[in-house]
């Protein structure tokens, strides 16, 4: 293989179906060396294996040590193995590769390589560990670890000492110790959990599917109570109410985003109290963000416009918007949704069991997954927050051009760097002018053993064809609700373009910092997605009409279009 960045590696020929699925709202730019290099390679590949195996699915011994295989970097943009998902879909009880496919593959599924069992796909002695693991997944109310672990994170949060006063050597060596000692297991938990969500939409799915209304699952995992990743849109809805009532607090923001901080800090006697509240967002949600777990990305903390932005956007909407008001809807219809089946249900008791275990099972493990997610992003943040102090002192001292060049170099050169700072600083321009090259490219959704040459990759500047009135663009079911208004495509969090209350947000993939921007809209469409992408689970949580996996949405469509969001049907239908 020709290595087009430094931490590509080839398609293992075991297991050779890849795809962006799940991983391309994770990394949707090329992956940074310096993050891939610090956890990627020594302990995502790792780390994903012993979750599997933790899970009673797989065997450590059927992997090849200290190769890329459950994860892949192709040209500069990570992927998610297949191959071995589908195994994982094959052993565990009650599970399928197809199920699996549907999961990670979204509308996309049709056009995956198909299914082909290998001889030791299926294997009783796995289907049997795996089996225990569903027994607790079944019957598993709550998963009290987690929330320990979560205290422990934040106490390395609560205790980050004044980064200016470390030296370089020090700051280097703050963000090794704590990748190095914290991050494998709580990437271990998220990857388990990740796992143990896939089993209740399963089932849900087949019962849904039994009863003749397969777009029952969008309301049977809906209203499943406040997930973590939708906690930072619930924190600044009470902002923006604070802003929508106090004249001084929305003239201040009426004049815009530039200089917004100061003008609120003179807004007589709520300016100071609105600023205390503000900054204990971003204290308790300053890891949260855009891509967040690339170290080089923006945050609530490193970039608190992304908050300010929200606020303004959010001030607008009418109180009946409320996420807390959108969320026990969603509740009660989940709650009717599930005593209504388990009613159709109660001739066949073992199949009603079954259900109300699944359904009790979502709650449970949909959950726990954001936690997971969460415990991950809040280490990764303070590893982020020492390099960034490590990237201000380069620039300064004229060796970076910003502070996010610290990514651009690995963990060895950094090493390399502060020893001699002319041996590799040259690698960072040779690098940026390079990740411009791959950031115009759109890489490929599946890549079946053998990575396509780069130079034939799609341009992200391609032309489509623009969609015309009675087009109906297909999707994935996002959260149920149909909806019609005017598309408002946003390319970035931080600048929402005037996303009005009642308009649809358009756009190609979403994570944490785009989740307060869906309070503000009436529905959510999103190019890339499927049942446990950042989009669905949020907007389930706040109540908007979703579709993700709506390919080229927001390249198709154009501000000012009136559609038609069918969340439950997944469907987008232009009306003019």
């Amino acid at each position: 293989m020709v290595q087009r960045w430094v931490v590509d590696n080839d398609p293992s020929p075991k297991f050779p179906i890849y795809t962006r699925g799940n991983v391309g709202e994770v990394f949707p730019d090329p992956v940074a060396p310096f993050s891939w290099t610090i956890w990627g390679i020594p302990h995502a590949e790792p780390g994903w294996i012993e979750a599997l195996e933790r899970f009673g699915a797989v065997d450590a011994a059927e992997f090849t040590p200290g190769v890329m295989e459950s994860l892949g970097v192709f040209g500069g943009y990570a992927y998610l193995n297949v191959s071995i998902t589908r195994i994982f879909g094959a052993r565990v009880p009650g599970l399928s590769p197809e199920a699996i496919d549907a999961t990670f593959f979204g509308a996309e599924a049709a056009s995956a390589p198909p299914y082909v069992p290998g001889p030791n796909d299926e294997s009783a002695e796995h289907a049997e560990r795996s089996g225990k693991t569903l027994e607790w997944i079944l019957t598993a109310t709550e998963v009290p670890e987690l929330a320990a672990t979560r205290d422990r994170i934040r106490k390395i949060r609560a205790e980050r000492p004044d980064l200016a006063t470390l030296s370089d050597a020090e700051l280097l060596e703050r963000t090794r110790h704590l990748i190095n000692t914290y991050w494998r297991d709580l990437w271990v938990d998220h990857i388990f959990m990740t796992h143990c969500s896939l089993v209740a939409p399963g089932i849900l799915t087949a019962v849904a599917t039994e009863l003749g209304d397969p777009a029952l699952i969008t309301k049977l995992i809906s209203g499943l109570g406040e997930v973590d990743s939708a906690r930072p849109a619930s924190a600044l809805w009470a902002l923006s109410r604070t802003v929508r009532g106090s004249s001084a607090l929305s003239a201040a923001f009426d004049a815009g985003l530039d200089g917004l901080r100061e003008r609120v800090a003179a807004a007589g006697s709520e300016g100071p109290a609105f600023l205390d509240a503000f900054d204990q967002f971003v204290y308790e949600f300053g890891a949260r963000g855009f891509n967040e777990w690339e170290m080089r990305s923006r945050t609530f903390e490193t970039h608190p416009e992304l908050a300010w932005a929200a606020i303004d956007r959010m001030r607008n909407a009418p109180d009946e918007s409320d996420p807390a008001l959108s969320r026990e809807r969603l509740a009660a219809e989940r709650e009717a949704t599930v005593e209504q089946i388990a009613g159709k249900l109660a001739a066949n008791p073992e199949v009603q069991g079954q259900f109300l275990a699944g359904a009790q099972s979502a709650k449970t493990f949909l959950t726990s997954r954001e936690r997971t997610k969460t415990n991950v992003i809040t280490l990764v943040h303070e590893g982020r927050v020492a390099m960034r102090e490590l990237g201000r002192r380069f620039v300064e001292r004229g060796l970076f051009a910003e502070i996010e060049d610290f990514g651009l170099l690995t963990d060895d050169e950094w090493t390399k760097l502060l020893a001699d700072p002319d041996s590799v600083a040259h690698l960072v321009s040779e690098r940026k002018a390079q990740l411009g090259e791959l950031l115009a490219l759109e890489p490929p959704f599946i890549v079946a053993g053998e990575v396509p040459p780069v130079d034939t990759w799609r341009r992200r500047t391609s032309d489509v064809s623009p969609v015309v009135p009675g087009d109906v663009l297909q999707g994935v079911p996002g959260c149920p609700g149909t909806v019609t208004g005017k598309v408002r495509i946003v390319r970035d969090p931080a600048d929402p373009r005037g996303l009005e209350p009642g308009e649809i947000l358009v756009t190609s993939i979403t994570d944490s910092s785009w989740t307060p921007l869906f309070v503000a809209a009436s529905g959510v469409v999103v190019d890339q997605g499927a049942t446990v992408s950042h989009a669905v689970i949020v907007s389930r949580e706040l109540g908007v009409p979703c579709v993700v996996s709506a390919a080229d949405a927001s390249r198709r469509l154009r501000d000012g279009q009136t559609v038609t969001v069918d969340g439950a049907t997944g469907t987008v239908t232009i009306v003019d």
